[in-house]
């Protein structure tokens, strides 16, 4: 299913890139491409 972008960030002290999607959707992705999922459910 397909999701509304809210956010896209990057973190130029870290190189994270973070990405808000949905209503409770939370992307981190580290420099050497790493995901982290941090979902509200």
């Amino acid at each position: 299913m397909y999701q509304p972008i809210f956010l896209v960030r990057i973190d130029e002290r870290t190189g994270n890139l973070f990405i808000l999607a949905g209503d409770d959707i939370e992307i981190l992705i580290d420099p050497d491409g790493e995901l982290i999922y941090d979902n509200a459910t």
